[in-house]
This record gives C-alpha cells, sequence and structure tokens, in this order.
C-alpha cells in the first residue's frame, strides 16, 4: 500500500477550505438564526476571497492528482478565477435583496458557497466520476435556491421545473458516462483518449452523444433552453443574477475540457453538433427575445443567445478559438453582472417589479441607473468602443479564420436581431413618458457591482492585451496533453 503524500492534495486545497469554511458557517448560522444572515454572507464572501488566496499559491502544473480525476492546469486556474469573480458578485448583489424581500436565511449564502464547490471541481475534472460529483453538487445547490422562496407560488414552480428537467438531464448525463465506460474500459480522461484514438466504436460516440446533451442542459443551449426563461422569471431575482453570472461558466469549462481531452478523436462527430447548438441557441436568442416584456425573460434569452456566440470559439477550435471563447465569456460575466445589478434596482413602494415598461423615463429621475443601463446595453448589443463589441469581433473572427463563414454571418446577423431588444430597452428609458420613480435605497454593494461594471465595460478599450494575454495563456495548457 502506497504512503500517504499530503502533497498531492495541494491543488484542490481552495475547494477543501472553502467546504471546512461553509460547515463552520453552517454551524454559526444555526446558532444565530436567520437574524445573522447578512454576517452569514460577508463571512461568505470573505471566505471567497481566501479560496481565491490559497488558489494563487498553488502553481498550475497540469499534473492530474487524486488517482488522475483532478487536474490544476492554466485553463483551470483562470475560470476558477471567474468562477470566484461571480460567486463574490453574486453574494454582494443578493445582501440588500434578501431583507427587502423578507426572506433572509442564513442557508442562502451557505449553498451559493456549496454551487461554487461543486463548480471548481467541474472545472477541474479529469474523470468521469469526478465531472458528476462535482455537477451534482452543482445542481443540487441551484435547485434548492430556485425554490427558496417557499411561500412564493412562481419560485416553488421555477424550482421544480428546474428540478425535473434537471433530473432528467443528470440521468442522461450518466447513462452517457456508463456507456462510454462499457465501450472504452475507463472513466479517465486520458485514457478515454487513448482508447479512442486506437478505436471509435458507435457505442462509445453514443455515449459521448449523451454526455454532451446532458453538459449542453447546463448552459442552455437550444434545444436544451426550455427551462430558462421559467426559471429566470419564476426565481428570486437574486438567484436568477447568479444563475446569469456564474453556473454557465464552469459548465462551458467543462464542455472545452470534455470535447478537447477525452473525446479530441471525435472531432469530426462533436464538430457537427456545436456548429447546431451554437446556430441554433443564437437564432433562438435573438428572436424569442423580441417579444418579451418581462426584462428577466429577456435576460434569459439573452444568455441563451450568448452561449452560441460563445460555442462558435468551441466550433473554431484550436488557440485563437478558445481564448476568444474565454475572452467573450469574461465580458459577458461583466455585463450580466452589471445589469442584474440594476434590474434588483427596480423597485415600486418596497415591491419588486420586472417589466421593461417599468423603465419608462429612468434617466429623467435615476440618471446613474439609466446610463449605466445604456452602456450595458449598448455593450451587449455589440456597439464599439464597448467591450461587447470586441468580444464578439475576436470571437467573429476566431471563425473566420477557422473558415466557418456560414456560422460567422449567422452570428452577425443573429447580432443585428439581438440589437433591437436591447435598444429597445434604451428607448424606453430615455424617451418614453416617465412612469413611477423606483425607490432610493440601493446598498453601497450594489451601487459597487454595478459601477465597477460599466467602468471594465468602458475601460477594456485601453487595456485589452491583459485579459487577452492571459486568455491565450490559460489555452496553451489546455492543448498540452
Amino acid at each position: 500500500m502506497s504512503e500517504f503524500n499530503p502533497i498531492s492534495l495541494a491543488p484542490i486545497l481552495p475547494e477543501l477550505f472553502m467546504a471546512v469554511a461553509g460547515m463552520v458557517l453552517l454551524v454559526a448560522g444555526v446558532f444565530r438564526g436567520n437574524e445573522g444572515t447578512r454576517f452569514i454572507t460577508w463571512a461568505t464572501i470573505a471566505v471567497v476571497v481566501m479560496a481565491a488566496f490559497v488558489l494563487a499559491g498553488e502553481l498550475p502544473t497540469g499534473k492530474p492528482v487524486l488517482n488522475g480525476m483532478f487536474v490544476l492546469d492554466s485553463f483551470a486556474y483562470y475560470m476558477k478565477y471567474l468562477v470566484i469573480t461571480g460567486l463574490v458578485i453574486s453574494l454582494m448583489l443578493s445582501i440588500q435583496y434578501l431583507d427587502q424581500e423578507k426572506m433572509a436565511k442564513f442557508e442562502y449564502p451557505l449553498i451559493v458557497l456549496f454551487a461554487g464547490i461543486g463548480m471548481m471541481l467541474m472545472i477541474s475534472a479529469n474523470d468521469m466520476l469526478s465531472l458528476y460529483m462535482g455537477l451534482e453538487l452543482q445542481s443540487l445547490s441551484l435547485y434548492i435556491l430556485a425554490a427558496i422562496r417557499r411561500n412564493h407560488v412562481r419560485s416553488a414552480e421555477a424550482g421544480m421545473k428546474y428540478f425535473v428537467l434537471g433530473a432528467i438531464s443528470s440521468g442522461i448525463l450518466l447513462f452517457g458516462i456508463s456507456l462510454i465506460y462499457g465501450y472504452t474500459g475507463s472513466t479517465n480522461f486520458e485514457l478515454i483518449a487513448s482508447s479512442l484514438a486506437k478505436d471509435v466504436s458507435i457505442g462509445a460516440v453514443l455515449g459521448f452523444v449523451f454526455v454532451l446533451a446532458g453538459l449542453s442542459f447546463k448552459i442552455s443551449a437550444v434545444p436544451f433552453h426550455m427551462w430558462t426563461p421559467d426559471v429566470y422569471e419564476g426565481a428570486p431575482t437574486s438567484v436568477t443574477a447568479f444563475f446569469a453570472i456564474v453556473p454557465k461558466i464552469a459548465a462551458l469549462a467543462l464542455i472545452v475540457r470534455v470535447l478537447f481531452v477525452p473525446f479530441v478523436a471525435l472531432h469530426e462527430q462533436w464538430f457537427q453538433m456545436i456548429w447546431f447548438l451554437s446556430f441554433a441557441s443564437m437564432m433562438v436568442g435573438a428572436f424569442a427575445a423580441l417579444r418579451q416584456e418581462n426584462i428577466k425573460r429577456l435576460m434569459a434569452y439573452s444568455s441563451i443567445g450568448n452561449m452560441g456566440y460563445v460555442l462558435i470559439g468551441i466550433v473554431a477550435g484550436g488557440d485563437a478559438g478558445i481564448s476568444s471563447m474565454l475572452i467573450y465569456l469574461t465580458i459577458y460575466m461583466v455585463m450580466t453582472a452589471g445589469v442584474f445589478g440594476i434590474i434588483l434596482c427596480m423597485r415600486l413602494e418596497g415591491v419588486s417589479v420586472n417589466s421593461i415598461s417599468d423603465l419608462a423615463g429612468l434617466s429623467q429621475h435615476r440618471p446613474f441607473l439609466a446610463y449605466s443601463m445604456a452602456i450595458l446595453m449598448f455593450s451587449m448589443s455589440g456597439i464599439p468602443p464597448m467591450a461587447g463589441f470586441f468580444g464578439k469581433f475576436m470571437i467573429f473572427q476566431a471563425a473566420i479564420e477557422s473558415g466557418l463563414y456560414t456560422l460567422a454571418v449567422l452570428g452577425v446577423l443573429s447580432s443585428v436581431v439581438a440589437a433591437y431588444y436591447y435598444l429597445r430597452i434604451i428607448k424606453t428609458m430615455f424617451f418614453d413618458t416617465p412612469a413611477e420613480k423606483f425607490d432610493t435605497n440601493i446598498e453601497f454593494s450594489r451601487r459597487l457591482v454595478i459601477l465597477l461594471s460599466v467602468l471594465l465595460t468602458l475601460g477594456f478599450v485601453l487595456y485589452p492585451s491583459l485579459l487577452i494575454e492571459t486568455a491565450e495563456v490559460a489555452v496553451g495548457s489546455l492543448f498540452d496533453f
């Protein structure tokens, strides 16, 4: 029996730290009760920030640990910092909302924390079993968050829909994993890649299709998007913000690793599937949002469309395609955080409102919110010199370099259609007859998120090389296998 080596646990220390801290905070929450929710939330933010420092102390060696189930390379490093940033933003946005909606529960920030642990495990998964365990830890936490407002019919409905459809997708994923194990003899990514390099069986291809279908559900790619509009609308707005900002990062990281490590030999097969997922997501995201009056449902379809753009980078492949995907995903997270920060400010006499018409005349009585939303909407539309323009430009450039002219043209056309509903929000805020004034009480943490989002969206053009070079380094490790 080999001697236990504690050094082998070093790459997983951030997750271990978050798990132990989460259990300690859970005990503290039990003693303090729901009155201590604000304290637990700030403590959870502190834990996540400290986990970032712990992660900074670990070198991304790229060597698998825990019997080959876990890997920490530069790609995982980059994506984990994105998840950590998203967790901090989501928790900061939730603080005031939980008090305003009288749904302060000390479990809320801890469930977000445990979902974050699952996401970080997903990002570093190097085996089908660790992939599934991380995915389920995230999914179970998200099911609870969607239905956490138990006395609210829409929240309960959103939680039930998400749970039922999520359970089906998990079953599909698990069935695919069993097929892959049966036809390759392993669940380890490297061993699966070696097996498929020698012989590609129809059973392994079928198993891969099921795995890709299960993962596509997590990023709400068409045709696995049906849960997204209803869950976004029905869940509490702070939960919707969390769903929009963070989980898709981990799921996309997992999809990239699965495609380019164990199933790289199936490139001809998955190329066609990802091409279709990208095309369908862009089209549905662009056209289905045109008739939406609820801003949360509109953002749901916007997220579906944006996942289509991200998938273009995966279809393009190579260093250019994946690095452009990382850049776009980072910019999208920043923009979405600011938009949901403003949506959380949509309150009339203490009641949350979500209709686009409620934004009428916002520029006259809340100019900070109106101009911030306008900047973010211009950016999401892809109008220069906002960050969103450069994100789309790099994605389409990678597609052109890879010869994906049709997909690039379709992407540009869908972006033009989507610009209509983004610009419609700006028109409502600046040119429609003013509606009732929103409540003026906005907590500092929410103002900070909105302000930083706007500044980063505007400032990207001044120093884009930092993000571009970091993304290129991250992608370089992914293809060194």
